[in-house]
């Protein structure tokens, strides 16, 4: 359980094939994906479906919500004790579901979509309960000072079990903006499957973004029991942003681009340069985020200020590798360290953004802007890589900080459930304090294998005791597990193959039958067809560039375009060197090799005769980029 933390400064056309120079080996990511995954299923609260893997894990919290008058059964225990926070919970379906959207191909060639769209569903089903009516959210189920005054499995706690909500009197808009980004996500990840089901998650999105956005207030103000456990430092501008983004990616109307960029600087969205992301702090993920409309072309009249969202997305890219005017802690051993308390949680949100933003980066042909000079994607790759491998045992203590992975993991970990014998092996009661007495003093390995659990992790010095009461270190987390499933995926999927800038297209998950997809709830209008000027060369010069669109098509309410540009040596001479200027270029890009700032001869390709030419072309959902001939050599 987390305590109080401060808050610190496809188309099917075409496929393009990126190569980074990152060696995969020496883990098994695959692997871990499944176990990862796999942990969400010892969370689960409520009735167990028949499907259920964890079999040391029996129903529980089957009547909560009940004195409420709602059913609140389902839904997530956040970490190793018995209670249902509603923030953290959110924030892990939102991760979650940002991991499918990204790589879900990749999830899918593993065998593990399924199983991961089920751990996202567990979660938004939840939600739909918790929202019984528009401005009415339910926040908690559960009482942290009680339920950590017993030791008690799931199945048998005798803790109070009260609902906490939030209405119209007793606002919560990082409550209900986390929520709202959550159900907008996963809609996304349903569009394909359930496309029923995406469109009831997308009403429950648009509500809870009004309720956050109209009635304003802090959660822990109306939640007050959360304050010690999940208190909200950062606000709730942060979440606001965040859910627009969602929303807007999920809809592409037009009233979240305008909530982006007519609040950038007010809510802080590019005011704030951040060092952290995570369930409390959520501004690099809008910055990232945007930072991925911009590329894409969809800024429209907000590029300006979209630019300035990933100038802020850079510094938290730069910091993480080291090359920006504030770089992030790391141990002796090169992981991030941000505090001693799930120290984790910050090194896989971290890992998944610098995941995502090379990937962008990528796509759209352009290196990341450092206070050091200009860095290639790949480095943000092999730093998230670095994080992750320690993560799995490539660190000074070769300890691996996933459960059941590798043969040097946490053996005794601070959860009720691992720690105490199964209830479908001695059902038994255990009474409150017996649970301390009996199971949590224990020196010993857990009777339970908590499989694929990320625990709190080391200290600044790469330290750690794997010891039960050591609560800071051995204690797991949902939001520890949901980014790392998207870098995994990421990393299992090799080479090749990427693009993240065209529309997403989530592959339907084998256990699901494949249904249409949906029209989009308030879908953004295709734009016209931009005007070309096939015959206007970009320079007057002896070299010439001639642009033209070639072919159009829609996806997902939103047209692309493909352009084809031929550069023409029209000297008598031989062309030898060349350097292109491509501005305003939002998708990806083939024939030319990218060199710095600048774009030159196709790797296969040394000089240009007189008179001949050579072609590139790109795709985006825009006008044609700004091509122009910055230097060149005749011999």
């Amino acid at each position: 359980m987390e305590k109080f933390m401060r808050l610190a400064s496809l188309v099917p056309l075409v496929l393009v094939l990126l190569y980074f120079p990152v060696a995969y080996s020496g883990h098994d990511y695959g692997q871990a994906l499944s176990k990862s995954i796999l942990f969400f299923e010892a969370q689960r609260s409520g009735y167990l479906p028949h499907t259920q893997r964890v079999n040391w894990r029996a129903d529980s919290g089957l009547n909560d919500g009940k004195a409420s008058g709602v059913d609140l059964v389902g839904g997530y225990y956040d970490a190793g004790d018995n209670v249902k926070f509603g923030l953290p919970m959110a924030f892990t379906v939102t991760m979650m579901s940002w991991s499918i959207i990204e790589y879900g191909k990749q999830m899918a060639a593993n065998g593990e979509l399924g199983h991961a769209m089920d751990a996202v569903k567990w979660g938004t089903d939840y939600f739909i309960k918790a929202h019984p009516q528009p401005y009415v959210l339910y926040g908690e189920v559960g009482d942290g000072n009680s339920d950590h005054y017993c030791w008690q499995r799931p199945e048998d706690m005798t803790t109070d079990r009260r609902a906490y909500k939030i209405d119209p009197s007793n606002p919560g808009s990082d409550l209900a903006g986390e929520t709202a980004a959550a159900m907008a996500a996963a809609s996304i990840v349903f569009r394909r499957s359930n496309p029923a089901y995406s469109s009831e998650l997308l009403r429950h999105a648009h509500q809870l973004f009004d309720f956050a956005d109209k009635y304003r207030g802090k959660y822990d103000s109306s939640i007050t029991v959360a304050q010690k456990y999940y208190r909200s430092i950062s606000g709730y501008y942060d979440e606001l942003l965040w859910a627009a983004a969602w929303l807007y990616q999920a809809t592409n109307n037009q009233y979240y681009l305008s909530y982006l960029g007519n609040n950038a600087d007010s809510m802080g969205g590019t005011g704030w340069s951040m060092t952290e992301f995570g369930w409390d702090v959520k501004y690099a993920g809008v910055q990232t985020l945007v930072s991925k409309f911009l590329m894409q072309g969809k800024a429209g009249r907000y590029a300006p200020v979209f630019e300035r969202y990933q100038q802020k997305a850079e510094y938290f890219m730069c910091g993480c590798i080291g090359k920006g005017s504030k770089n992030v802690q790391k141990t002796p051993g090169g992981l991030i360290f941000r505090q001693r308390w799930n120290n984790l949680q910050f090194v896989t949100s971290a890992s998944f953004l610098t995941t995502v933003y090379s990937d962008y980066l990528s796509s759209s042909g352009k290196y990341l802007k450092c206070d050091s000079g200009t860095v290639p994607p790949s480095q943000l790759l092999s730093f998230a890589k670095s994080q992750v491998d320690y993560i799995l045992g490539d660190n000074p203590r070769a300890t691996s900080y996933m459960v059941g992975y590798g043969n040097n993991y946490p053996r005794q970990v601070h959860h009720r459930g691992s720690s105490i014998v199964s209830y479908k092996v001695n059902p038994k009661f255990v009474a409150c304090r017996e649970g301390y007495a009996t199971w949590f003093s224990r020196k010993g390995t857990d009777p339970n294998l908590l499989t694929g659990a990320i625990v709190g992790g080391p200290d600044a010095y790469d330290n750690f005791a794997d010891e039960r009461d050591n609560y800071e270190q051995t204690e797991p987390a949902t939001y520890n597990n949901a980014p790392l499933l998207g870098i995994l995926a990421r990393l299992s999927g090799g080479h090749g193959g990427y693009n993240q800038l065209l529309p997403e297209i989530v592959p339907a998950s084998k256990v699901t039958p494949q249904k249409p997809a949906p029209k989009a709830v308030n879908p953004q209008k295709p734009a016209p067809q931009p005007r070309t000027r096939p015959e206007t060369p970009a320079s007057s010069g002896p070299i010439s560039i001639q642009q033209k669109m070639t072919s159009s098509w829609i996806a997902n309410g939103r047209t692309y375009y493909r352009y084809s540009a031929v550069v023409t040596n029209k000297s008598t001479k031989i062309l030898k060197f060349i350097n292109l200027s491509i501005l305003k270029l939002y998708g990806p890009i083939w024939g030319l090799t990218k060199t710095g700032d600048f774009y030159t001869f196709p790797s296969w390709l040394n000089n240009l005769p007189a008179g001949k030419s050579f072609e590139f072309v790109y795709i985006h959902s825009a006008s044609p980029a700004d091509a122009a001939v910055s230097s060149y050599t005749l011999l």
